[in-house]
């Protein structure tokens, strides 16, 4: 008896000649390029250092594209956008200690994003590997110990043979649900040495399915299925998965209404007569899901920013399908079911029964939603903050709905988790998995190379602009078609409200404000400094313009009030 695992694919002859042949001048860093190029990548990011200058090296012998920052954070932030935008593992090549760690913010927003990195850093010679202080460059007693408690799976190499297999078993593992960030580290010495190994052709690294239990999902289709006041809470595992058709097809067949997470932007249109928008930050919309007698939430784990900061306290039934077991009932008990949204909610539809949602009255959960947007727009007009509106208003009349747009930390930014229509999925993305500044410049460069069909947008303040404002060299360079926004208020101004209404004054929340205008334009960048009422023509025409630019707005905005401290 033939079993399928016992099948092995005979090579040819042509096959066994070029293996026992391999072209000379080939050392380990080959090995990197040619499995990456096997798996399927096409692009890597990053930036040389000594130790990893086999990989660097091997680079100019591939077909692989490389685009190359000026700091490894902003590289990590690029290859995140890339990973996000095409759902394909983003390889970012680094330098070991110092170059290594300066990575590690951008690959904590990676995993809290879920977003498929698959980061390849070089070490110190085998030699000084298990701990001993040898005293070479970089040395760090255990350097995957700091990166073992934020990326989703580590890999050390110790010999050429070991390559392709680790960064295969690194690749499947950024993207089996939950993607995320992966590393691999290789010493110098094995990068450098020459090998005579063959060439690496295919791959396969499939990642797993993660599909849920059937007994589950019939549990959960009993409970839709007869609920009075059905909710949903649709995270960005909706979007990861590409479910938003299905997520809509269950909603109108639930006649549920609909709350997208800021994370889940896009992921069920703005304007359905079902969807409750974005606004999380807002107690009307709190209560209205607490007031759900099931609560299905799909692709998130509820945590601060999702839950109103844990003021939510749901009275219903939750049910709960999330990819990452961590996330899994972490902060509300529910019927957790263990899977890929998608897979997820695929069995929910062939599992519900059609004219589940008619038999309740079909006006009544759109009327809801109307009433809880009205409350929620009614308490926004009440703060007097017009300006605000006006220049979210502006960046969306400018924004071509097919370009993605990538945020900061900064108070506009803010806005736009709540109030801003993505219009698509997978085109609005932020850093509020992790919340670090310097995000949205380079993660915006990592979008317009996936995707260089559409000009992209990144918004950031001048606090956060100046952590990245190196890698204007980088978009001119490669002449990416990125516009950058800069809300320019003179310092922190989130911190600023923070600091003033927490204690009746601001500290170390003010910076000098460079010319931000004449800065973009030594780098051969040409700006624009702006009004909020020229701001959507100084925006179109930018984004229009092929290749980077800048567009400066000076402006100090302000946050609407919170409702979890009432």
């Amino acid at each position: 008896m033939t079993h399928d695992h016992d099948l092995v694919l005979r090579p040819t002859a042509a096959q066994t000649e070029a293996a026992l042949n391999p072209p000379p001048g080939r050392n380990g860093g080959d090995l990197v390029v040619e499995t990456l190029t096997g798996l399927g990548a096409t692009t890597v990011f990053g930036l040389p250092g000594q130790h990893a200058l086999g990989m660097f090296d091997a680079l100019r012998r591939s077909d692989l594209a490389y685009i190359g920052l000026r700091v490894e954070n902003n590289a990590g932030f690029a290859a995140d956008a890339y990973g996000r935008i095409t759902g394909e593992a983003a390889p970012l090549l680094l330098s070991t200690g110092p170059g290594a760690l300066t990575s590690l913010a951008a690959l904590q927003e990676a995993a809290a994003a879920s977003a498929p990195v698959l980061a390849i850093s070089s070490q110190i010679p085998s030699a000084g590997l298990g701990g001993g202080r040898h005293g070479y460059l970089h040395e760090l007693p255990d350097q995957q110990a700091s990166f073992r408690g934020v990326v989703k799976s580590v890999h050390t190499v110790r010999t050429q043979s070991q390559i392709p297999s680790a960064i295969a078993e690194a690749w499947e593992s950024a993207l089996t649900a939950p993607h995320g960030p992966v590393w691999v580290e290789i010493p110098q010495d094995v990068l450098l040495a020459e090998t005579s190994l063959p060439v690496v052709t295919a791959v396969d690294a499939a990642p797993h399915d993660l599909p849920p239990r059937p007994e589950l999902t019939a549990v959960a289709a009993h409970l839709l299925s007869t609920a009075a006041r059905p909710a949903i809470i649709a995270g960005g595992g909706v979007v990861r998965s590409d479910a938003s058709g299905k997520l809509r097809q269950l909603a109108e067949r639930l006649n549920a209404p609909v709350v997208t997470t800021f994370g889940g932007k896009g992921a069920f249109p703005w304007n359905h007569p079902l969807s409750l928008q974005s606004w999380l930050e807002d107690r009307h919309t709190t209560d209205f899901l607490e007031d759900a007698d099931v609560l299905l939430v799909v692709g998130s784990g509820l945590g601060e920013l999702s839950s109103n900061y844990y003021t939510f306290k749901p009275r219903g039934r939750v049910i709960q399908i999330e990819a990452d077991l961590g996330k899994l009932e972490s902060n509300h008990p529910a019927l957790g079911i263990h899977a890929d949204a998608r897979l997820a909610l695929s069995a929910l539809l062939e599992t519900v029964p059609e004219g589940t949602g008619p038999v309740r009255e079909d006006t009544e959960a759109a009327d809801r939603v109307r009433t809880v947007l009205d409350l929620v727009r009614e308490r926004i007009d009440a703060q007097e903050l017009t300006l605000e509106q006006r220049v979210l208003a502006a960046v969306r009349e400018a924004l071509p709905d097919r370009s993605a747009s990538f945020w900061d930390m900064t108070i506009l930014a803010y806005w736009a988790w709540s109030a801003f229509d993505a219009r698509r999925p997978n085109t609005m993305h932020s850093a509020q998995g992790a919340g670090g500044l310097g995000y949205a410049f380079p993660a915006a460069i990592g979008g317009a190379v996936a995707d260089p069909t559409h000009p992209v947008l990144a918004v950031s303040g001048d606090g956060g602009a100046l952590y990245s404002i190196a890698e204007l060299a980088t978009a001119r360079q490669h002449n990416l078609d990125v516009t950058w926004l800069i809300v320019d208020d003179g310092g922190y101004g989130i911190l600023r409200e923070y600091m003033t209404d927490a204690f009746g004054q601001a500290t170390a929340t003010e910076l000098s404000r460079p010319d931000y205008v004449a800065l973009a334009e030594s780098f051969g960048v040409p700006g624009v400094r702006t009004t909020p009422d020229t701001l959507a023509d100084d925006l179109a025409k930018s984004l229009a313009t092929p290749g980077p630019s800048v567009v400066v707005l000076p402006a100090l905005l302000r946050m609407f009030a919170p409702t979890h401290l009432d």
